[in-house]
């Protein structure tokens, strides 16, 4: 391939910029983006604050295996801005995209296209758009590299198990040439700065993964270079695993994703990070009047039996499940394919049980049952007029351009018929859910599920600045049986408010998180928030401290990882108010209790915590001239009784 050839030449070239470097700027002129060409190759570099985050790398984009980024000439750069808020539903009530945008004609041959940057305080993104015939398919493929800076620690997983895997944590120099890196792929440079790389607005095109150089470089690997997922070869044909290795054809203009690098001198920065939504459209008026405020979608905590028994998956255990998650004012309740086997008169008649507790059904679906548009609609439509509010639709497990297609028609299509969406066995997010707001969330995440994992506490406080970077991710929260492995019950009551999503489902049966003494805590935690700090104690792997608001009431949620650790977290962040506190933290030496006490808090005040490993704690913060307690338990310290 020649694009192989060509990354094989450029990895000692452009040490210094040409003459013709264009640069484009942050409003806040701390972020810069350079392009610029040696010997007529396209490269680029990020820098932050004056210092790099990605040196000099090419960018490489063939068509039908012809290079458009070598032998180029440059035109006519055209500037613009965006500024605008917009209300989202995740770690803040209101996103922010404000950028310095610059479109960059390019020709090489007979050949001409566009390279549009962004640039935002918070980081960069470019993508390509390569105008053509819609009568006309092409094969697009990508080799851009993202150079990373010396002495940066990169945390990542591979590909084996698609976007279902365990972080680990390395320098750059250590990946070795061929090791493959799941985006987003957090990075920490020497300075203290940190970023990530991932894509956004993945549509009509195959998805991206990263593959290290050896050489401290992450090359763009579309998905008919990527190894197959064991997931995909589990579940679907030789056939379909064959079919999903080759390149994918487009007809018309070809419009890559935007591929971003999130850029920020602390965590905070990183997870309060809008880019990845920002990239997307917004959402078409038709479909959804009052974006995200349209009446059907509903954000909301979910029960959920797979994990925590139950019974059976009977009508009858369903509606005992529907009742308690009512009880726990809980929105949503899941079930797994058990219903299939059901007639539509009992479908009916748990769906409206439900909707007397003020709960709305889901129902699960493999998603190669709706790759034929008919039976897609049909099935849909079925769901519709049954009464049913979501599709938990499962097993993607690949990046494949059809199967990317697959996503959006089933975004369309659920959003005609008013269907909230959440996608399991799935890739990364890429923000479609600004353009679809009916996706309250996805997987692509090793939860709760996964049974063998051992070390919870520091997989658990890794993820808020990785995979989360991305989007909100269905890790199915909170365990208080074994699955919890080396984490209390604390710090799984605590993960409830900093592994959010929109849809936030629970591992533990209802009736279980009823009985434990944190249950009327549990009940408080929202799934969506208006504000989110996340505050200097933490570390990736090591420990997440987050302060959150809903409303006037603040949260205050603490994981620890693998190591014991005592810290000071000053309470700077609430309003000028005396507190009423809630308070659920761990007993010494019983990771499986918890004590529940009440306190009175200002702002002014410190709390000192002495955090066992995988140890956890949680306050819920409600100002005195509020409603009264967050709930009414005091003092009390009871074990599961299993």
């Amino acid at each position: 391939m020649k694009i192989r050839v060509l990354l094989c030449t450029l990895l000692l070239a452009a040490k210094t910029f040409a003459a013709d470097t264009t640069l484009v700027t942050s409003p806040d002129g701390q972020v810069r983006f350079r392009l610029f060409s040696d010997h007529q190759q396209l490269y680029y570099t990020v820098a932050f604050r004056n210092t790099p985050v990605i040196d000099a790398s090419p960018m490489i984009l063939s068509i039908d295996d012809r290079l458009l980024t070598s032998d180029v000439t440059k035109g006519a750069v055209k500037r613009y801005t965006v500024n605008e808020r917009y209300p989202w539903n995740g770690v803040h009530a209101v996103a922010v995209n404000n950028c310095q945008g610059a479109t960059i004609a390019l020709k090489q041959g007979t050949t001409s296209y566009t390279l549009d940057v962004r640039v935002f305080n918070t980081g960069i993104a470019f993508r390509t758009v390569v105008p053509g015939a819609a009568s006309v398919n092409r094969i697009p493929d990508e080799a851009t590299v993202f150079n990373i800076p010396a002495g940066s620690e990169v945390w990542y997983h591979d590909l084996n198990m698609h976007y279902e895997s365990v972080y680990a944590k390395k320098e750059i120099s250590a990946l070795q040439a061929g090791e493959w890196v799941a985006p987003p792929a957090t990075f920490k440079l020497q300075q203290g700065i940190y970023a990530a790389i991932t894509e956004a607005d993945l549509v009509n095109y195959a998805g991206m993964a990263l593959e290290a150089n050896g050489k401290q470089g992450l090359v763009v690997r579309l998905a008919q270079h990527q190894p197959v997922s064991y997931p995909y070869k589990l579940r679907y044909s030789e056939e379909d695993v064959q079919r999903s290795l080759k390149p994918a054809a487009i007809s018309g203009t070809i419009t890559t994703p935007w591929r971003v690098v999130m850029v920020g001198a602390d965590l905070n920065t990183m997870v309060n990070n809008d880019i990845v939504q920002n990239l997307c459209p917004p959402p078409d008026p038709k479909l959804f009047p009052k974006g995200i405020h349209t009446d059907w979608i509903k954000p909301g905590r979910a029960a959920w039996k797979y994990l925590d028994g139950g019974g059976d998956g009977t009508p009858e255990v369903m509606k005992q499940f529907s009742a308690e998650a009512g009880a726990l004012g809980f929105e949503h309740n899941i079930l797994e394919g058990f219903w299939a086997k059901w007639t539509d008169d009992q479908i009916r008649d748990v769906v409206n049980d439900a909707k007397s507790h003020h709960v709305g059904i889901w129902v699960w679906k493999h998603s190669k049952t709706l790759r034929d548009k008919t039976e897609r609609q049909a099935f849909f439509k079925r769901c519709h007029d049954l009464g049913i509010t979501g599709v938990k639709i499962d097993f993607f497990d690949s990046e494949a351009k059809e199967v990317i297609d697959l996503y959006t028609a089933i975004l369309q299509e659920t959003a005609r018929y008013h269907l909230l969406t959440d996608f399991h066995g799935a890739n990364k997010p890429t923000g479609s859910s600004r353009t679809w707001p009916n996706e309250l969330t996805r997987e692509a995440v090793k939860g709760m599920e996964a049974s063998k994992l051992t070390d919870r506490a520091e997989h658990e406080t890794t993820l808020p600045f990785t995979r989360f970077l991305a989007g909100p991710a269905e890790y199915t929260v909170v365990h208080f049986g074994e699955r919890r492995k080396n984490t209390s019950w604390a710090h799984q009551v605590a993960s409830a408010a900093i592994l959010s999503a929109p849809l936030l489902t629970y591992a533990a049966r209802p009736q279980h998180i009823l009985d434990n003494p944190a249950g009327n805590l549990i009940k408080l935690i929202p799934s969506t928030w208006d504000e989110t700090i996340v505050l200097p104690p933490s570390e990736i792997g090591q420990l997440a401290v987050f302060a959150r608001r809903k409303g006037d009431t603040w949260f205050l949620a603490v994981m620890n990882g693998d190591a014991p650790q005592q810290i000071n977290i000053p309470l700077s962040f609430l309003q000028q108010a005396n507190y009423k506190v809630s308070v659920v933290r761990d007993i010494p030496d019983s990771a499986g209790a918890v004590k529940v006490e009440e306190a009175a808090y200002t702002k002014k005040d410190v709390i000192p915590l002495q955090l066992a490993p995988g140890g956890g704690y949680v306050a819920v913060f409600v100002t005195s001239g509020g409603n009264g307690n967050a709930y009414s338990s005091h003092n009390t310290a009871v074990k599961r009784k299993d």
